[in-house]
C-alpha cells in the first residue's frame, strides 16, 4: 500500500456526491503515481480537508493509501523519491497486565478520559470500578429534556454530569492541535462504537449530540464486556488517605454511603465537578490557579457564514455547514477568541448548580440547524483573580453564572443582547433575523452586569478585529446570550510524570477537571496515558 498525501482537487471536479468524489479521488492518485487508474486496485481515505482560502478557487485536500500489485509497489518505491509504501500503522493497546493488582482501580468520572481510562485497564485485566455520579446517556437525555422543557436541574444529571461527560452533548467534535498515538485508536474506537466512519479521515470530525448518546452507551459495554464494572448514580464524598497514599474513597449511591477500597483511584471528574475542588483543597492536594477563558455564545445564520467562508460554492452538498475558528490578542496580552463553534446547531442549557445560568452550543450529526453558534470568549488570567484563594476562578464562574440567572428573570432564562446594540452599550429589546436557540428562551437585556468589565471590555474591542478575519462577524442582529462559562477549568491538579499527584501516591487526576486536556481527544488521550502509566507500573 502506498501512502500519497496533499493531492489537491478542485471543487469544480468533485462532483457532488461521495461516489463521484471518490471516483475523482482514484483518478489524481493515479494521475500522481503516473500509472493507468485501472491498476488502483483499492484507495483507503487518510484525510480530507477544505482549501477555501480562495472562495472563488475552492479545492479539497486528500491523504489516501492506494493498493497496488506488489510489483508495482515496490518499483514504484524504488524509483520515486517521494512515494513510500506503508504497513498497518495501528497502535495496538495492552490487551493482558503480567501481574494483577491486589485491588481493582477505581476510576472516578465517566466522561472521556475516564470512559478510556477504563477501557484500557479493563481489557489490560484489571478490572477497574468506574463509578459516575449521573446516569447513562439514555436516562441522562430524558433528565436533560425535563430541564429544558420544565426548568427542573437535576445537579447531579445535566449537560455536565453523566456518562460521557460534557461532550456528549457538545456536537462530539473530535479535532485536536495535538498529536498522540492514542488518537487513531480513539477515532476507530468511537466507530465500532456507531460513529460514523468519516471521523476517520475528515479534517476536523465529529459525530454529533444526536449519535453520541449511543456511541457512549456502546463504549460502556465494552468496558463491561473486557470485564469492567459501571455503576451510576454513584458520587464520590471524601478521600481515604493514609501515610501520604491512597486508601480507597468514599461514595453515595441511592442515599446509602459506602467505603471502596484501592491502592489505586483515577480523577477523571471533569472542570463542572466543584465539590471535588473543594475537597481536594480541604485535603491539602497540589492545586494550582491555570488560565482559563469566559464570555458569552454568539449565534449568526449559517446561510451568513456559509456565503461569508464558502461564496457561491455555499450550500454544495460536499461541503455542508461553514465552520470558522477566529481568533486576536489585544493589547496587554488578553486574547479573544471563538470556541466549540457549532455549525447548523444550538445553543444549549449547560448549568449544573442550582441558580445559575451556563450556556454551550451542540450540533445534530447532520448540522442542518438554522443557526450557527460559538463561544465568544476571552482570557482569565490568574492574576486578574483576588487574593490567594486557588478556588478563586471557580467562585467567579459562579457569580457570573448566578448573575445571569438573575438578569434572565430566573427558570434558566437566559440573558441576551444584539450585537449591535452590545457593542454600543445599549440594552436590546427583541431579535431581529436571528431566532436565539437557547431552550429556556432568552430575556433581551444587556449582558454588562453579567461578565466582569474586563472580559466586557475585550468583548467590545475584540469583535471588530475578528470580523475583518470573518465578514459579517459583527452583524448588528447577531445575537449574544450569556453566560459561557465552563470552557475549562480554572484549577490545575499537580501532578508528576507518573501521573500521580504531588503529594498522594495512587492518586492519579486525569483529563479535562485536572488541567491537561481540553476536548475530547485530548481528554481520552489523557486517560490512556494513565492507564499506560499505571499498567507498566504493575508489572
Amino acid at each position: 500500500m502506498i501512502e500519497l498525501s496533499n493531492i489537491r482537487i478542485p471543487l469544480a471536479r468533485l462532483g457532488t456526491t461521495q461516489a463521484s468524489e471518490h471516483a475523482a479521488l482514484v483518478r489524481a492518485a493515479a494521475q500522481a503515481l503516473r500509472i493507468d487508474e485501472q491498476l488502483v486496485s483499492g484507495l483507503e481515505l487518510r484525510r480530507r480537508s477544505i482549501d477555501a482560502r480562495k472562495r472563488d478557487r475552492i479545492a479539497l485536500i486528500f491523504t489516501a493509501r492506494v493498493s497496488l500489485d506488489a510489483a508495482t509497489e515496490e518499483r514504484l518505491a524504488a524509483t520515486e523519491k517521494n512515494i513510500r509504501i506503508v504497513g498497518d500503522t495501528t497502535r495496538s493497546f495492552p490487551t493482558r497486565t503480567a501481574k494483577p493488582l491486589e485491588e481493582r482501580p477505581i476510576v472516578v468520572g465517566a466522561g472521556c478520559a475516564g470512559l478510556f481510562c477504563a477501557l484500557i485497564l479493563a481489557r489490560a485485566g484489571m478490572e477497574p470500578l468506574l463509578i459516575e455520579r449521573g446516569d447513562d446517556a439514555a436516562r441522562r437525555t430524558s433528565v436533560i429534556g425535563v430541564h429544558n422543557e420544565r426548568g427542573i436541574l437535576d445537579p447531579e444529571c445535566n449537560i455536565q454530569f453523566g456518562a460521557g461527560g460534557a461532550g456528549t452533548f457538545s456536537d462530539g467534535k473530535l479535532a485536536t492541535g495535538t498529536k498522540n498515538p492514542a488518537h487513531r485508536f480513539i477515532l476507530e474506537t468511537f466507530v465500532d462504537a456507531g460513529a460514523s466512519p468519516a471521523i476517520l479521515y475528515d479534517a476536523k470530525p465529529h459525530v454529533g449530540s444526536d449519535v453520541l448518546p449511543l456511541v457512549v452507551d456502546r463504549v460502556v459495554g465494552m468496558i463491561e464486556e473486557a470485564g469492567g464494572e459501571l455503576r451510576f448514580r454513584t458520587r464520590m464524598t471524601d478521600l481515604l488517605l493514609k501515610d501520604n497514599a491512597i486508601r480507597g474513597i468514599r461514595a453515595e449511591c441511592g442515599g446509602r454511603e459506602e467505603i471502596l477500597s484501592s491502592r489505586q483511584v483515577i480523577l477523571a471528574t471533569g472542570h463542572s465537578a466543584r465539590d471535588v475542588y473543594a475537597l481536594l483543597a480541604e485535603r491539602g492536594m497540589g492545586l494550582e490557579r491555570k488560565t482559563f477563558a469566559m464570555g458569552v455564545r454568539v449565534e449568526h445564520l449559517q446561510a451568513d457564514i456559509d456565503r461569508a467562508l464558502w461564496g457561491s460554492a455555499a450550500g454544495h452538498p460536499l461541503l455542508g455547514a461553514a465552520p470558522y475558528k477566529l481568533s486576536c490578542h489585544l493589547d496587554g496580552g488578553r486574547g479573544v477568541f471563538s470556541f466549540c463553534m457549532c455549525p447548523g446547531g444550538f445553543v444549549v442549557s449547560a448549568a449544573s448548580e442550582e441558580g445559575g445560568v451556563c450556556t454551550n452550543g451542540m450540533s445534530y450529526s447532520g448540522r442542518a440547524g438554522a443557526n450557527a453558534n460559538s463561544g465568544l470568549l476571552v482570557n482569565v488570567f490568574p492574576e486578574d483573580l483576588p487574593g490567594d484563594d486557588v478556588l478563586a476562578g471557580i467562585e467567579l464562574q459562579r457569580f457570573c453564572e448566578r448573575a445571569a440567572y438573575a438578569a434572565g428573570g430566573g427558570a434558566y432564562v437566559a440573558p441576551a443582547q444584539l450585537m449591535g446594540d452590545f457593542l454600543v452599550g445599549k440594552p436590546s429589546s427583541g431579535p431581529g433575523r436571528i431566532a436565539p436557540t437557547y431552550p429556556r428562551g432568552v430575556a433581551w437585556t444587556a449582558l454588562d452586569d453579567c461578565l466582569p468589565p474586563y472580559i466586557i471590555e475585550a468583548l467590545r474591542a475584540g469583535i471588530p478585529h475578528l470580523a475583518r478575519q470573518l465578514k459579517g462577524f459583527d452583524a448588528a442582529d447577531a445575537v449574544l446570550t450569556g453566560v459561557e462559562t465552563r470552557s475549562s477549568a480554572p484549577v490545575r491538579i499537580v501532578r508528576g510524570n507518573d501521573c500521580m499527584s504531588i503529594g498522594c501516591s495512587g492518586l492519579i487526576p486525569v483529563g479535562e477537571g485536572a488541567g491537561y486536556a481540553g476536548g475530547i481527544m485530548s481528554a481520552a488521550s489523557d486517560g490512556i496515558r494513565a492507564a499506560e502509566a499505571l499498567i507498566a507500573s504493575s508489572r
